[in-house]
């Protein structure tokens, strides 16, 4: 007779963080463990439901504080977790992460795990930095295991005391992981778009994410236009949507709508033929959990300009496989663009050195590896 599963019960807020996060990961654990997955009831949960063969539960999360509505959430997710009964709850995102680990708590779930993929609190203000903190607090209160997805997320809980509880980073970091054959320089389904895209008379510059102040556009398209003053020979690529909560000066948005060297997307369902016909990746964010585009940009061979912090300069080694700058120095990232352009010797190194260090510390089975030991390991001993 087949042993029975342990039932694994993954939450987030919204399904699309468990749609990019877990894609392929959840029908591999599927092999070990009952998979269910909780979340708001939107048309991506629907496509993990067929995707990834697994069962999901649809419970409405709102992403902003609503008190009210949450504490009715929160009664909704005990009564499913009492009839569930799962032997481990793992929550992504805050929301997920306070309101799912409160409910795992007080429905007796023994293994309740949190991921912290990011910390909003830092760049937070006044009361609702004291808020954003306290809530942090309970969620690791709550939890029997607390997983920083890279040790810069790690040392910030540390630094500002949020939990004493021990804080453990899977592997190298990351909780995706990347499939290395899907974003591979050499992967012949996206040669023909890029070959219409390259451009060998120009050295080509990508940004990939939102077009936000807070991802330093404002930094980045200003950099850009001083060293374009110098050299005509240079382009950028910019990939993603408009934030409206975030959206950076109208003196940038009119920059990057009339540059000629500029040409603006918006969000792409593809980024590879752009970063094959790009030549180095810019991410001046003011802040991260751990950039996937940095370690995409990586994987297709492309060095990467960061800014010094959590995530970032985890992935990329200064002067190795790419240039770490600080946070909105906007004449400390001209000079590392200008740099990459102008010394060759330098650019190649980092370039042989990109795709290699993705590979050793975030292809995807190795980050998959990574968090089924852990499962197991905490299945045993508890």
């Amino acid at each position: 007779m087949e042993e029975k599963k342990l039932k694994l019960l993954r939450m987030s807020n919204i399904p699309v963080s468990i749609d990019v996060f877990c894609r392929d990961l959840l029908a591999e654990l599927s092999k070990d463990y009952e998979v269910v997955v909780v979340s708001s009831p939107e048309k991506e949960l629907e496509s993990i439901r067929k995707r990834e063969g697994v069962r999901t539960i649809g419970v409405k999360i709102e992403r902003r504080i609503s008190p009210l509505k949450d504490f009715k959430t929160l009664l909704r997710l005990v009564k499913i977790f009492k009839h569930e009964r799962p032997d481990i709850v793992h929550t992504m995102n805050p929301k997920a992460g306070l309101l799912g680990m409160m409910a795992a708590r007080y429905s007796g779930v023994r293994l309740r795990v949190h991921s912290f993929t990011g910390l909003v609190f830092p760049q937070a203000k006044g009361i609702k930095k004291y808020i954003l903190k306290t809530t942090d607090k309970i969620t690791c209160r709550c939890a029997t295991h607390i997983l920083p997805e890279g040790n810069g997320v790690r040392k910030d809980l540390l630094f500002n005391k949020i939990t004493s509880k021990p804080l453990r980073v899977l592997g190298y970091g990351n909780i995706r992981g990347i499939d290395i054959k899907y974003y591979s320089p050499d992967n012949a389904e996206i040669q023909p778009q890029a070959s219409v895209l390259a451009r060998k008379d120009m050295f080509t510059f990508i940004f990939v994410g939102r077009i936000a102040r807070d991802k330093g556009i404002g930094e980045l398209v200003e950099a850009f236009l001083r060293l374009s003053d110098k050299r005509k020979d240079i382009r950028l690529f910019i990939l993603g949507v408009d934030e409206p909560d975030d959206r950076p000066s109208a003196k940038i948005l009119e920059a990057i709508r009339h540059t000629s060297q500029i040409e603006a997307t918006g969000g792409v369902s593809d980024v590879r033929p752009y970063m094959k016909a790009s030549d180095c990746l810019i991410l001046p964010s003011y802040r991260e959990g751990f950039p996937n585009s940095v370690i995409e940009g990586g994987a297709m061979g492309l060095p990467c300009i960061v800014t010094d912090i959590n995530g970032s300069n985890e992935i990329i080694s200064n002067g190795v496989n790419g240039l770490i700058v600080p946070a909105k120095d906007t004449e400390a990232l001209c000079r590392a663009m200008g740099k990459v352009v102008e010394d060759r010797q330098l650019y190649d190194r980092m370039r042989m050195n990109a795709r290699q260090m993705v590979i050793h510390r975030f292809d995807r089975t190795l980050v998959w590896n990574s968090l089924k030991a852990f499962y197991k390991e905490i299945t045993e001993n508890h």
